[in-house]
């Protein structure tokens, strides 16, 4: 998928087109971690949809619940949630710098002629 340390550095229009790619999964994955939270909102905790849109935004965000949890299983939910969506921000992070990070690390590996492809 990426070029490898003796490949010449890829175009700027390849690197633009990855940097799409790479937003659209981590955007993707966003999608997914939040349709998870919504669910669980909804289903466990009992929230109406607009505020299980609310609390799993907010706490996907890093901002913490909005509404009181009714029920013990509401807790834990939450509780599992917050870590979970943690690991989604590290996650997502990841994915969005890595064609960066990439292509940062593969200029420090080209010699002076392979600059002039870029």
């Amino acid at each position: 998928m990426l070029e490898s340390r003796q490949d010449p550095i890829a175009p700027r229009h390849v690197f633009l087109w990855r940097l799409v790619k790479f937003t659209s999964l981590a955007l993707a994955v966003i999608a997914t971690a939040l349709a998870l939270g919504i669910l669980g909102y909804h289903y466990i905790a009992g929230f109406s949809w607009v505020d299980s849109i609310l609390n799993a935004s907010m706490i996907l965000g890093g901002m913490g619940p909005v509404g009181d949890l009714p029920n013990d299983d509401a807790k834990l939910f939450a509780s599992a949630y917050a870590l979970f969506s943690g690991l989604v921000f590290i996650s997502v992070m990841g994915i969005v710098l890595a064609p960066v990070a990439h292509r940062a690390l593969h200029a420090f590996h080209l010699d002076e002629k392979d600059l002039d492809n870029s």
